[in-house]
């Protein structure tokens, strides 16, 4: 072989050593959580509204700094918009965003809702693509706790009880966690049903002579919506049929997502140290 070839293999070498020590070096000392799931994880439109945040994310890692016997964390957010199991797989993107993440401690994966609209024989279906997911997450991060959360109020009760009881049957027959995120959901629901969801509704559905009006809230793209993540224009349209149709999360919203998810994984932190530590004495 000639020296080219050598020196070819040898560029490829460190090049491969420098970026395995990034990837070693952006999860050192952290606990490093993922999160899988559809719009109701992603919140796209907050972030458009509100670059800056804090997103869910963002408050899940803010509240566990605020535990102050748990290491850093870094929270990495893969929901997508439309997404749903079988997508995720059959796309690539699992392969390109997830599969190859560093140092996973804990999968939280929250899916359902797309899957209802987009896949057939769904008590059947479901299942068998989330077990399928799964045994792909298990194989690429042997060392990550998974868990099965529920999805939050948002589709009629029939629905959600639903896919909730799948989740449910799912992660019992994994033998892993489930996270029911859905009763501290719906309890906040109670202090007004539509304070945790922003309000976005066609233009033209807007009378007439209160589109100049609206213009302000108006997104880039067609059709062209109205959006905001508050009340404000409740006065004005609450009556309008659908107004209040669009159930994603709001910013309020993902707090109540991300306090809950913080309580939730405080303790399985901690016993994960603890368990690190019996393992490994000093």
């Amino acid at each position: 072989m000639s020296d080219r070839f050598f020196s070819i293999l040898f560029a490829a070498l460190v090049v491969t050593s420098v970026f395995a020590d990034l990837a070693r070096a952006e999860h050192k000392g952290q606990v490093q959580i993922l999160l899988l799931g559809d719009s109701t994880t992603e919140g796209s439109i907050p972030r458009r509204h509100v670059p800056q945040g804090p997103h869910l994310e963002d408050v899940i890692r803010e509240l566990l700094a605020e535990e102050n016997d748990l290491p850093p964390t870094n929270v990495i957010n893969l929901g997508l918009s439309g997404e749903y199991i079988r997508r995720l797989l059959d796309s690539g993107r699992y392969d390109k965003t997830t599969s190859m993440l560093p140092g996973i401690d804990f999968v939280l994966i929250r899916y359902g809702l797309n899957d209802n609209a987009y896949r057939e024989n769904l008590d059947e279906n479901f299942p068998k693509d989330y077990h399928e997911l799964l045994g792909r997450l298990k194989t690429d991060h042997p060392q990550a706790t998974m868990i099965v959360t529920t999805v939050i109020p948002y589709a009629n009760e029939a629905v959600t009880t639903r896919l909730n009881d799948l989740n449910r049957a799912i992660a019992k027959s994994e033998g892993i966690l489930l996270f029911d995120l859905y009763p501290r959901y719906a309890e906040e629901l109670k202090r007004g049903p539509h304070q945790l969801n922003y309000r976005r509704f066609p233009l033209d559905k807007i009378p007439e002579n209160r589109r100049a009006f609206v213009k302000p809230f108006i997104a880039p793209g067609e059709p062209a919506m109205v959006e905001i993540l508050d009340n404000r224009l409740d006065a004005h349209f609450a009556e309008l049929p659908g107004w209040f149709g669009d159930r994603h999360p709001n910013l309020a919203g993902y707090h109540v997502i991300g306090d809950e998810t913080a309580k939730f994984l405080a303790p399985l932190i901690r016993a994960k140290i603890a368990s690190s530590s019996k393992k490994d004495p000093q």
